[in-house]
């Protein structure tokens, strides 16, 4: 039995002959340096082109998708991978042919890539070929740093991540470049997505809450990336978080009471008094910004004149804020005999100093601070606070500029204007 070879296969040292085992069937089989499969891969070199200068001095630009080309026409290319030196991956296309393949991912400026190419011969013999080049750095060009937010640290599981840029992109294909680049991973996995505030902050959920006891990292892959014309991706500093419990407080404002979840049982449940008629609580999911043991509030900071029927200077203590504004869940015990039956209040969740007490060491920032039941408008997605999860999941998708369900995608959403402080 005889096998025919290639020249390539020659050089690769490959011969295969006809072996009988005893045991059972007569069967065909290879040596080591019989059958192409089998053989040491040959140097491709000649098999293939590239349309970026390698092992010659000159530097690639990163402008241009880096093309792979086979050049015999009896070879066919059958894997490519190429990494840059931080260990991030190039994406690519191979042609249905194996004569072509083209990168689908942008370089990185000034980076150093190591490309690793297979190739086939007629006879199934393989190649390979390893290089390396260099990629050019732009003379001018404005760098877009990322911010990730909160701080690292644990939080409840209604803390969104955020992403905020150093420079506005507002061009959607310029936000697809950020977007993909971002990348937050969470253990357990979950869906999620990044919505597009505006043009220069993104929020990161899940389609439902964050699991508990999870940990959650942000990282940007986008330094050295292009993002637009003269602007390229900076450094940016990863981001580690941990959830803890799931807490949730939800407020009826209609039975002026409290039920607080933990993990889904109930743990409490309190008399409180929210926002009289013209001030009305803000219906919606919000999520806890911070806790101050002690804040003034005066009504002329929600345009209240002094002297007036509703103003007021008052102490307030134990205040867990669920808004920028000035909306807190506090101790009110100028209001204790309304607790569990009125609604008093300038906007703010009141209960007594001992309960108020209890609430603000049960909560973090990050848990779930829920109203239903108010005749106030729901909580505004952005701006004045975390309402992200006001909005449904379709909805908050269209915020993305990988994965909007609109074939138009979104526009970025507009800032709110901002209540000030109330109680």
């Amino acid at each position: 039995m005889s096998h025919s070879v290639s020249s390539r296969g020659a050089r690769a040292g490959v011969s295969c002959t006809a072996l009988v085992v005893a045991i059972g069937a007569g069967v065909t089989a290879c040596s080591s340096d019989g059958h192409p499969l089998s053989a040491k891969p040959y140097d491709a070199a000649e098999d293939i082109s590239f349309n970026a200068p390698v092992d010659d001095g000159k530097k690639a630009d990163p402008d241009k998708p880096l093309e792979i080309t086979a050049q015999d026409s009896d070879s066919r290319i059958t894997d490519v991978t190429a990494t840059d030196a931080a260990g991030r991956y190039v994406a690519g296309e191979l042609s249905a042919d194996g004569t072509r393949w083209h990168s689908t991912s942008p370089l990185a400026a000034g980076a150093r890539y190591t490309l690793r190419v297979s190739t086939e011969d007629e006879d199934g013999a393989p190649g390979r070929k390893v290089l390396d080049f260099d990629t050019s750095t732009p003379t001018t060009k404005k760098r877009l740093n990322v911010k990730f937010g909160p701080d690292t640290g644990t939080y409840g599981v209604g803390q969104p991540v955020t992403a905020e840029l150093s420079a506005p992109v507002k061009d959607k294909a310029a936000r697809a470049v950020v977007e993909r680049a971002l990348k937050v991973d969470s253990q357990p996995a979950v869906e999620g997505a990044w919505h597009w505030v505006d043009d220069k902050m993104l929020h990161y959920r899940p389609k439902e809450y964050w699991p508990t006891h999870a940990t959650i990292r942000a990282r940007s892959n986008l330094a050295g990336i292009k993002v637009a014309e003269r602007l390229w991706g900076g450094k940016a500093k990863p981001l580690k978080l941990t959830t803890g419990d799931r807490v949730e407080a939800v407020t009826d404002a209609s039975a002026h009471s409290m039920t607080v979840y933990k993990n889904g049982e109930a743990i409490n449940t309190i008399p409180v008094t929210t926002g009289k008629p013209g001030f009305e609580t803000r219906n919606g999911v919000k999520v806890v910004l911070g806790k101050e043991y002690f804040v003034r509030m005066r009504g002329t900071s929600i345009g209240i004149a002094e002297g007036s029927a509703d103003s007021y200077d008052l102490p307030v203590y134990y205040a867990t804020r669920v808004t920028w504004s000035g909306e807190y869940v506090h101790a009110a015990p100028w209001s204790t005999g309304s607790q569990g039956s009125a609604n008093v209040s300038h906007g703010c969740t009141g209960m007594s100093t001992a309960n108020a007490e209890w609430f603000f060491k049960t909560v973090s920032p990050g848990d779930i601070v829920k109203v239903v039941n108010s005749y106030g408008d729901t909580m505004a997605p952005f701006g004045n606070g975390f309402g992200d999860w006001n909005l449904p999941w379709k909805k908050w998708r269209t915020g993305s500029a990988l994965v909007a369900d609109t074939p138009e995608g979104p526009g970025p959403e507009a800032r709110l204007r901002l209540r000030p402080e109330s109680v």
